[in-house]
């Protein structure tokens, strides 16, 4: 970004996005955290024995395991199935949460968000400000 010439235009978008978008989280945002915070997913394994439920962080609610396991025990397969349960639910509560807020937050600036990934976070406002990103308009 070359900070000696810059987009005036293309920085007073970016102010106006973010001043509609500060207004509407006003507006919408306890509402739609209260959804977000609402999510819970169900993910059963590929065999039908597990269920596992997560929150909207991916952190394990619940857990069942249908007695039926025992009938062939296997710790290893038993803990690979469980984790591949829980990811998969895990994933699914992610891409939720990227609908709940995706009317005010683009699904790929909130994916860099909960990634951490504070580089594409901040590419993604330096070509905002430089004006290479077209603001989106939430209204």
């Amino acid at each position: 970004m070359d900070f000696d010439e810059p987009d005036v235009a293309g920085m007073q978008a970016y102010a106006d996005e973010l001043r509609r978008t500060f207004l509407r989280l006003q507006e919408e945002g306890d509402e739609l955290r209260r959804q977000a915070q609402a999510i819970q997913v169900t993910e059963k394994s590929r065999d039908g024995l597990i269920a596992a439920t997560v929150g909207p962080r991916g952190e394990l609610v619940r857990l069942d395991i249908d007695p039926r396991i025992y009938r062939h025990p296997d710790a290893r397969q038993l803990a690979a199935s469980i984790t591949d349960t829980v990811h998969r639910a895990a994933d699914k509560a992610r891409e939720r949460i990227l609908e709940v807020f995706e009317p005010l937050i683009p699904p790929d600036q909130m994916r860099a968000h909960l990634d951490g990934d504070m580089e594409t976070v901040m590419a993604q406002l330096a070509d905002q400000m430089a004006g290479r990103e077209k603001p989106r308009d939430p209204a």
